[in-house]
């Protein structure tokens, strides 16, 4: 049994094959994703996890629409996080990669405020970061030398660790340096279709070393697809490719890495694990 921890469900027009698919492959259950297209829309993860018995959800507000984290809006998320079948805030966080993204402050702005509601129920959080290294210059121009993975930590040391609750960075893509400041910090480390591609040399790193009981699998579906469908519409039952290079890169069997990955999530959200 393996679970997608992070896949956008309500980004597909009908997922009802891609949820078939993701059964008949041996995923027996997945995190939908409520960011939606921004707040207004950040509610259909749950309208689908209220549907699907093995299908659970998150509800935040996304970097890109930070701007967008009303007063009414953050009162939404407070009362979609108050249902059981959302299990997480996220996903949240900073990013300074592309040009039209909102201002640094309105994004910490944000991501702090959604900090506090999910410190409020006490819920992990699924980190969403990207810095501006990759970026176009014209980005890299706006944001500057501000480092978003940096930033991060200093918010979560700030208004997060006194919770003393998990979260989860999401599809990480960091050094193995970053992995070990993550996992200081009470953090799992999320793997996704990029772990498969050769040239991820750090991430790859990270998923070799990340200890046996602080690591997930996801597909972050529709996006990311991985080897051999790279390029492609990626959907959950793609995380059994993820889940065996990675398994291959630990030098373990896959079936090792899905109990490992199961036992984590039921153990991150104790919610999920059925008796």
């Amino acid at each position: 049994m393996l679970i997608d921890s992070h896949a956008h469900l309500d980004f597909y027009d009908d997922p009802t094959e891609i949820l078939v698919r993701a059964e008949a492959a041996g995923v027996a259950q997945m995190l939908a994703i409520g960011i939606g297209d921004g707040p207004a829309t950040m509610h259909r993860a749950l309208d689908l996890a209220r549907q699907h018995g093995h299908v659970f959800a998150s509800a935040g507000i996304h970097p890109q629409e930070a701007h967008q984290a009303t007063p009414e809006a953050l009162e939404k998320l407070r009362a979609l996080v108050a249902d059981p079948k959302c299990i997480a805030v996220g996903e949240i966080g900073l990013d300074y990669y592309h040009l039209e993204n909102p201002d640094i402050e309105v994004q910490q702005q944000a991501f702090v405020a959604q900090l506090a509601i999910a410190a409020e129920a006490g819920k992990p959080i699924l980190i969403h970061c990207r810095t501006s290294d990759l970026a176009t210059a014209e980005a890299k121009a706006r944001f500057g030398p501000a480092d978003a993975f940096a930033d991060i930590m200093r918010l979560i040391a700030e208004h997060w660790t006194p919770a003393g609750i998990p979260g989860v960075m999401h599809c990480f893509s960091g050094s193995p340096e970053q992995a070990k400041q993550a996992l200081a910090a009470n953090f799992y480390l999320s793997f996704a279709g990029n772990v498969t591609y050769p040239k991820s040399l750090n991430i790859r790193e990270a998923a070799a070393q990340a200890p046996a009981d602080r690591y997930l699998v996801e597909t972050d579906c529709p996006f990311l697809a991985p080897i051999p469908f790279r390029g492609k519409q990626n959907e959950p039952a793609y995380v059994t490719h993820t889940a065996e290079v990675v398994a291959e890169l630990r030098g373990v069997g896959a079936a090792l890495v899905a109990e490992q990955t199961t036992a984590n999530f039921h153990t991150l959200f104790p919610s999920t694990a059925r008796s």
